[in-house]
């Protein structure tokens, strides 16, 4: 079963590297993962997808990194979840003037066109993205790229977010911030 996961993260060397290492060493398959600066200078916000029956330990595990200051999951329905694709169509069988209405139909736009291609961006809840690109396939596509699930829990949801952050001094796998002289 996929599980979203958000976490705040200290912005620190090798933060993202042990994640991702935690999540390897376990075995547990990561579908998509977003990183960005956060609202608070210092820490920066994952989304990790992970289709993994037993979230508990997922979460147990990612909590015990040394970096990482919250961590939550969040169910779909209490959140709003968003992808963006960016998507190029070498038309075949349809004019580029269709196309472009199709695509505007389902709620993506064009960002550029030539002879050759035409690339449209489309901006939604991953299911939408991914009926876009599906669709697309039929009509030229030609090569995909998205940016992996973001997501928002809906109302007011307060985010635990330390009004300082804890100093880095050492992870379990040897990282350290001391610098040897």
């Amino acid at each position: 079963m996929k599980h979203t996961l958000t976490a705040l993260l200290q912005d620190r060397p090798g933060a993202l590297n042990r994640t991702v290492s935690l999540f390897r060493r376990r075995g547990f398959n990561i579908e998509s993962l977003s990183v960005a600066p956060s609202e608070t200078p210092g820490l920066s916000r994952v989304t990790i997808v992970v289709d993994e029956p037993n979230i508990d330990r997922v979460v147990k595990q990612f909590t015990r990194l040394i970096e990482v200051v919250d961590v939550s999951e969040t169910a779909s329905h209490h959140a709003v979840e968003r992808e963006t694709a960016l998507v190029k169509v070498q038309p075949r069988g349809v004019t580029t003037a269709e196309l472009a209405a199709l695509s505007a139909a389902a709620g993506a736009r064009v960002v550029d066109t030539n002879e050759a291609a035409m690339i449209f961006e489309i901006t939604d809840t991953p299911d939408t993205v991914a009926t876009f690109v599906n669709g697309m396939r039929e009509l030229g596509l030609v090569a995909v790229t998205r940016t992996g699930r973001v997501v928002m829990p809906r109302g007011a949801v307060p985010l635990t977010i330390p009004t300082t952050t804890v100093p880095f001094t050492s992870q379990a796998d040897g990282a350290s911030d001391d610098v040897a002289a």
